[in-house]
């Protein structure tokens, strides 16, 4: 009896030893996958600094101005949600959502800037990166909520047919208010930082 008692004493701690190794791998997976996405969000909105730079000067005359003026249709850069799921979902419908956008925006400087413009270029790059932001945001989620699907995605309205100063104008407004959208996910990853991983350690630490 002493002895089965003994090896059952031995089985269970083996056991929790194995939950703990699982939920600290788990855990540090977590982590990975959250400093990645900011990082990549925090070096988007750097790039975005100068993406406008560059946008504004492939302008013309009066680009300072056309990041100024309001614009309808495009996206909110706030993240909504209380609950983590709810941000980081949040976080990626937004990111869905101007990426309709962006892709109007290339083809509407195609059509205004010469091909050799390196505007043309940087604003592919960009847009890449972002979806790759997008995809990281997508395993992070997954890897915290596996049985929670990410909601759709909306329907995405562009703009009416525009003039040459419209579109300029809506190329700037566009690019501003995405920057606007990276620095509100990076404050939003930052929080999380502090809630979904963390919370994760506490929770095995009880077992």
């Amino acid at each position: 009896m002493e002895q089965a008692t003994t090896l059952l004493s031995l089985l269970l701690v083996m056991a929790v030893d194995s939950t703990r190794t699982v939920a600290a791998s788990r855990n540090q997976q977590c982590g990975n996958y959250l400093q990645s996405s900011l990082k990549l969000s925090r070096l988007l909105q750097k790039e975005s600094v100068d993406l406008i730079k560059t946008y504004k000067a492939s302008q013309g005359e009066m680009s300072e101005l056309f990041c100024k003026v309001s614009v309808s249709n495009v996206p909110d850069p706030n993240i909504s949600g209380l609950e983590p799921s709810e941000k980081i979902a949040s976080i990626y419908s937004h990111l869905e959502d101007f990426f309709p956008h962006f892709k109007w925006v290339y083809e509407q400087q195609t059509d205004l800037q010469l091909p050799t413009n390196p505007l043309l270029n940087d604003l592919k790059r960009f847009s890449a990166g972002s979806r790759n932001l997008a995809d990281i945001i997508t395993i992070f989620y997954q890897s915290l909520f596996p049985n929670l699907p990410l909601p759709a995605g909306g329907p995405t309205t562009l703009p009416p047919p525009q003039n040459v100063f419209q579109q300029k104008v809506y190329g700037c407004v566009v690019l501003k208010t995405f920057k606007e959208l990276l620095s509100n996910v990076s404050r939003e990853l930052r929080s999380l930082k502090s809630q979904v991983c963390r919370r994760r350690i506490q929770t095995n630490t009880m077992f």
